[in-house]
């Protein structure tokens, strides 16, 4: 792992966890599932804020803007819940919405769970930074990253992000031919 590896931060939105009376799960699972599938060096990052707009707002400009994150992953917040904020935080600090990732998503958890369609999982882009944003539950982040990821690398290269690489028996990243 160098300075020049790829940045991908792990924010993880929930008001227990933030407060310490909760042991995060969604946080360490984002970041195994990573650990399994990229192949090329990559620093990993993971802070923890409170559900809210504000909250999780400010993290992302920061990790974005400050960090140099290159992929961000968001996990929880996305619910219907009245204090599930993640969809309308991502909304005040992307420049573009990248609206088949939330789609693919849902498609997928869906064929696993009813309430699929409850979540508001989307992703978008910060300057050159990708964010998707998550579910918070374990398994759902793994069916949501397998679900989405194969298309992650080739996002990063169109915005001018640092390159990752996969393991193609775990997921076999498209790039087109050249």
């Amino acid at each position: 792992m160098s300075i020049e590896d790829p940045l991908i931060a792990i924010l993880v939105v929930s008001d227990r966890a933030a407060r310490g009376e909760y042991e995060d799960k969604g946080g360490p699972a984002a970041e195994d599932w990573i650990a399994r599938v990229v192949t090329s060096g990559v620093r990993t990052l993971r802070r923890i804020v409170p559900d809210g707009r504000d909250s999780v707002a400010a993290a992302i400009r920061e990790l974005a803007d400050n960090a140099g994150a290159d992929l961000i992953l968001v996990t929880g917040g996305t619910g219907p819940a009245p204090r599930d904020e993640t969809p309308e935080a991502l909304d005040a600090v992307i420049d573009k919405r990248l609206a088949g990732f939330g789609e693919a998503m849902r498609l997928a958890s869906l064929a696993e769970v009813p309430t699929a369609i409850l979540s508001r999982q989307d992703a978008g882009i910060r300057g050159k930074s990708l964010i998707i944003t998550l579910p918070g539950k374990p398994a759902a982040i793994s069916t949501c990253l397998t679900a989405v990821f194969r298309a992650v690398p080739y996002c990063l290269d169109l915005i001018g992000a640092a390159r990752i690489e996969t393991d193609p028996p775990i997921c076999d990243a498209f790039r087109p031919r050249p």
